[in-house]
């Protein structure tokens, strides 16, 4: 790639600044009330694509929030990449853990970024790693140097499950037609230590309702004499598992595969400071499932979690109340061959029925998505590993996530393509946190590296 270290410094501060005010936007997918940010950032996008090169940009109105798709075509006969990105971001809550306002972007200096990271909601998930694309796309454009043809897909409801993106998807096959799907919403181990994610869990995410008495009740009055759903839900959720921290769902493990040996061996290979782990999150030891290292328990393991509990009083003061309700949010992380639909129904019915009399309980399923592999064999993984080789100087070690890209199957499915998962985050850039940022090396690292993925896959392509 002719003189790209150039290209960037010379445009450095202009990369930089429109990420800033891209992430000035609220685009919270999951509250109703940033439903005109969400679109106007749709908007945003369209017009960087174009201004980046893009022959054709087009905002695709859904059941939801829309789809941004566009593309730059060089040659018919040129491999085809089909990058696929999200604009919406999660909540910002609590709002009193950051350190500065979400949506009003600071860049600090941090111990993992010496040189500087970007503090917002959603610099590293995933609008900073999504606009690496579109900038890298300008660079190639602007210096003569697009090897193949590319293919940009935008969405803006993946923070809440991607709801309508299988009804484009399915819809649009021909339009998205492509040779591979690049995707840059995942991380590497360390900024000296690159690697690509090769596989991804899958996940189911439900909200449980408890019910007692039709209202609430004085706690002197009718304590001990009625079920309170606070300590029911407790309880439950308490029982979900066992003394080694294994998930008690009957079924629920059926169809885990246990890598061999060997397979865990490789993996333990990539570098892991258990003691720095912990310092990093303040904490005095790491838990979970018994037989099974830390990195296997985030990868290659299941697991279930409670992110959110609520009910009865929670104001200033007292108010001795028995509740009538008590909620929860429930999330399960899948490895692949779990089907995220079976694993919902089964945690239903397991969960109904340790209901004791009393109480009601309704599970209301929310979203989920399947797990994916992908092998590191193919032609473009390849081509990633070379683009990581040229601009890191090493080659990139193949890892396992635990996070969740549901839509990566869908594809798979419905467009008969492989992804290739290029992150650039770190596991320390606190997404879905209070005080989430990006590093600046690590957006310009990655505007870097992305060209030689297209420079690559189109030579191998075509070998």
């Amino acid at each position: 790639m002719q003189d790209i270290q150039g290209y960037l410094a010379q445009h450095k501060d202009r990369f930089l600044n429109e990420l800033i005010e891209l992430l000035k936007i609220p685009s919270v997918s999951a509250d109703p009330a940033f439903s005109q940010d969400v679109i106007d950032t749709a908007e945003v996008i369209k017009t960087r694509l174009l201004e980046a090169g893009c022959d054709t940009a087009t905002v695709y109105e859904t059941d939801g929030y829309p789809i941004v798709y566009a593309e730059k075509k060089v040659d018919p006969n040129a491999p085809t990449v089909l990058v696929y990105g999200h604009y919406d971001v999660q909540p910002a809550d609590p709002l009193e853990l950051w350190d500065s306002p979400p949506y009003e972007p600071v860049i600090k200096k941090t111990e993992k970024h010496p040189d500087g990271a970007i503090f917002a909601r959603g610099a590293c998930d995933d609008k900073g790693q999504m606009y690496m694309h579109v900038k890298a796309l300008e660079f190639m454009t602007q210096t003569g140097q697009v090897p193949c043809n590319i293919k940009f897909m935008i969405e803006g409801e993946e923070e809440v499950g991607s709801a309508n993106l299988a009804t484009f998807v399915k819809g649009h096959r021909e339009l998205l037609q492509n040779d591979i799907i690049l995707i840059s919403d995942t991380g590497m181990i360390a900024n000296d230590i690159p690697s690509i994610t090769t596989g991804l869990r899958g996940l189911s995410y439900v909200e449980v309702e408890v019910t007692g008495p039709n209202r609430d009740l004085h706690s002197g009055l009718y304590g001990g004499a009625v079920a309170n759903p606070i300590n029911i839900l407790a309880q439950m959720i308490a029982s979900l598992h066992d003394e080694n921290n294994h998930i008690t769902i009957p079924g629920f493990y059926d169809k885990v595969e246990e890598l061999s040996t060997e397979e865990r061996a490789e993996m333990a290979k990539a570098p892991f400071d258990k003691e720095a782990y912990k310092a990093a999150l303040d904490i005095a030891d790491v838990h979970g499932e018994a037989g099974y290292t830390t990195n296997e328990r985030n990868s290659i393991r299941p697991t279930l979690d409670v992110n959110g509990i609520w009910g009865g009083y929670i104001g200033e003061g007292a108010k001795t109340v028995i509740a009538s309700k008590a909620y929860a949010k429930i999330s399960m992380r899948l490895v692949p061959h779990q089907d995220w639909e079976e694993i919902t129904t089964l945690f239903k019915n397991h969960f109904e029925s340790i209901a004791p009399a009393g109480v009601t309980v309704q599970v209301t399923p929310h979203h989920g998505g399947q797990g994916y592999v992908t092998p590191i064999d193919t032609v473009g993984y390849q081509a990633a590993s070379k683009a990581y080789e040229t601009t890191f100087g090493k080659t990139p070690i193949p890892q396992r996530s635990g996070g969740s890209i549901p839509i990566v199957a869908l594809f798979e499915e419905e467009l008969q393509s492989k992804t290739i998962l290029m992150g650039f985050g770190l596991d320390s850039d606190a997404i879905h946190s209070p005080n989430e940022h990006f590093g600046v090396w690590n957006y310009f690292k990655g505007i870097e590296t992305i060209p030689y993925f297209h420079k690559y896959f189109a030579e191998l392509s075509q070998a």
